[in-house]
């Protein structure tokens, strides 16, 4: 079994401009994720037996949404800014459509579909934990640095990734990359 997820992939040169950002928040308890590997999530798949991955692979191909140019900019948190779990660093473009398209093709595989509205997003951060006073300095912060724009990415292509956990962090690999056009 391999851990697999659908990714669209960050422009390397914004890895400064995020490792910034989350230097801002070093304060708190947070486990902070690899500037180098922060990633917009299409769809979780899970584990999933390695001799799907060529089958996976072929079903991207299909993918019908056409290339667009998306807005990296704003940083936010779910569930709500009360009660901080995940940073992340929003993202705004066709995704919604993308992430649609990503559940079609995925059907015949039956893989559990979102519960949750589609919001873009790449992770930056988890919040391991925060007392009252922690929580009010972490809201001033992200009041502060709410409206952030990094920048653009031409997303023209959609990545089938392979996550290895290790005490370090995960290490991705990519597996299959299918182009929009």
């Amino acid at each position: 079994m391999i851990r697999t997820f659908i990714a669209v992939e960050l422009n390397p040169s914004f890895g400064e401009q995020i490792r910034q950002i989350q230097e801002r928040f070093s304060d708190f308890d947070l486990k902070f994720v690899n500037p180098e590997i922060v990633h917009i999530t299409l769809k979780f798949l899970g584990d999933v037996d390695e001799s799907m991955a060529n089958s996976l692979a072929e079903t991207l191909d299909s993918l019908t949404c056409e290339p667009f140019e998306a807005q990296i900019e704003g940083i936010g948190v779910f569930p709500k800014p009360s009660n901080p779990k995940v940073l992340w660093l929003g993202a705004k473009g066709n995704f919604e459509t993308l992430h649609d398209d990503v559940e079609t093709v995925l059907k015949l595989f039956n893989f559990k579909e979102d519960e949750r509205a589609f919001t873009a997003h790449a992770t930056l951060a988890r919040v391991k934990s925060l007392n009252k006073d922690q929580k009010n300095a972490f809201a001033d912060v992200l009041k502060e640095l709410k409206y952030t724009k990094i920048g653009s990415i031409q997303v023209n292509k959609v990545l089938l990734k392979k996550s290895t956990l290790t005490p370090a962090g995960p290490i991705y690999e990519t597996l299959h990359t299918a182009y929009l056009d």
